[in-house]
């Protein structure tokens, strides 16, 4: 008789308890689907089953696998293999899938039409959100300075940007979620100014918005924190950080949305070194305003 190299027993512990491959299998297609953006219909319609079997397959309280055509059917529509879906093997995704799946190219970025911030916004209640402003933060600026900032703008009316800026105030207000913001302090001093893209500006209307923001940050607080770092010692491109959600990279007429976990890790260490090296704290702010409203 040919020479047995593995026992029984052995064979056995080779392979984790069904209890076990099911609770791979829901972590793993949960983790298809969240990745997916898709809503739970169409979820399901890209990986060949109906909503409530998807719903079933979620459910903490399963104790099934789908069949196993249904198996290859979700391997096969997003890419991965019906190993790494079963818990079986930790490589089930090539390098480019990932990446592709991980980092999304949002066109068109501020087009009237877009609901992309709003429904990140929604996807991070609850979370803190860190938030690096290309500019001002839009939620504190007056309605002069989005005026005259977006008057020659051909992507977004002035009109639009006020709703879009009062759309985010408002939801800073009736939201259970925290913000920090964190810019230069030398953007600040810029704008007090009227320098660079405030050329021209006149000095009143920077005066009412050095005051209506100082006002804000005292109100908001601590919901909304404001940290100013010093331009010469850190840079920084505009970039949102969702909570562990996404990190969006602002690139003028377009957004990289980055959902994998790594990057966003990557995002939020990169802002919270921002914050550590901020020369003016958020209970300094005011003053600081105060101070270039004079």
């Amino acid at each position: 008789m040919p020479h047995r190299t593995t026992s029984p027993d052995a064979e056995a512990a080779a392979t984790p308890p069904r209890s076990e491959i099911v609770s791979r299998f829901r972590d793993r297609l949960a983790d298809l689907f969240a990745r997916s953006g898709l809503k739970q219909a169409a979820f399901a319609r890209k990986i060949g089953l109906d909503r409530s079997t998807l719903s079933q397959l979620l459910a903490a309280s399963t104790d099934r696998l789908p069949r196993a055509e249904n198996i290859a059917s979700i391997a096969r529509a997003e890419g991965v293999s019906i190993d790494w879906l079963l818990g079986l093997s930790e490589e089930g995704q090539a390098a480019t899938d990932v990446l592709r799946r991980s980092i999304q190219i949002e066109r068109d970025a501020r087009s009237p039409a877009d609901q992309r911030l709003d429904r990140w916004h929604d996807e991070a209640a609850g979370y803190l959100i860190r938030y690096v402003p290309a500019t001002l933060p839009d939620l504190l600026k007056t309605e002069q300075v989005i005026e005259y900032e977006y008057r020659e703008s051909a992507a977004f009316t002035p009109e639009q940007s006020i709703a879009t800026a009062e759309q985010k105030l408002s939801y800073l207000r009736q939201h259970d979620t925290l913000m920090e913001v964190c810019m230069p302090r030398q953007r600040v001093e810029v704008f007090a100014r009227g320098e660079g893209i405030w050329r021209g500006l006149g000095e009143r209307v920077r005066r009412n918005q050095l005051k209506v923001m100082r006002q804000l940050v005292q109100e908001l607080y601590p919901a909304l924190r404001l940290f100013l770092y010093d331009d010469r010692q850190r840079y920084s491109v505009p970039i949102i950080v969702f909570g562990p959600k996404r990190a969006v990279l602002y690139c003028g007429q377009m957004y990289l949305s980055f959902t994998g976990t790594e990057h966003v890790q990557l995002f939020t260490q990169h802002f919270d070194d921002l914050v550590r090296s901020a020369v003016v704290q958020p209970t300094d702010i005011a003053g600081f305003l105060a101070r270039l409203e004079s």
